[in-house]
């Protein structure tokens, strides 16, 4: 099975089998699959808080950079795409207990550069709480 049919499998179910440990540690439920477009659903726990009990800028960061890596399984290359760069605005904040979904999209697709987008919504996707962009870098045929 291809990367973005099993991304497809997976609607409705958490992505306990990522090839990124970390992706498992936030348990991901994964919502939407399409080429170049993901969307999943977290749920905000206690230490992914920060100091006032919001959902930390770090955890957010780190959010948006593994989707996005998803995101460049669901191209199917054969190839491995590592993260040159992240400029992440915050616009909210989340709370523990709090579902939020980061969605992903790919701007532009290049030869060996991809630029891509991940917000973060609240669950009903009617408040922003961030938006990161990033570029990629094409780096090595995987197996």
């Amino acid at each position: 099975m291809d990367r973005l049919a099993h991304l497809k499998s997976l609607i409705g179910k958490e992505f306990t089998d990522s090839p990124s440990p970390f992706m498992r540690w936030l348990k991901p439920v994964v919502i939407s699959a399409e080429k170049g477009h993901l969307e999943f659903q977290y749920t905000i726990r206690p230490e992914w808080l920060n100091p006032i009990g919001n959902l930390h800028g770090g955890v957010t960061a780190a959010i948006i950079d593994d989707v996005l890596g998803a995101t460049m399984f669901s191209l199917n290359e054969p190839t491995f795409y590592t993260t040159i760069n992240n400029v992440i605005d915050y616009f909210s904040i989340g709370k523990e207990g709090e579902n939020i979904i980061a969605e992903t999209h790919i701007t532009k697709l290049g030869k060996q550069f991809i630029n891509a987008t991940c917000e973060i919504w609240n669950s009903d996707k009617t408040k922003l709480i961030a938006k990161g962009t990033s570029n990629l870098f094409k780096t090595q045929i995987t197996r």
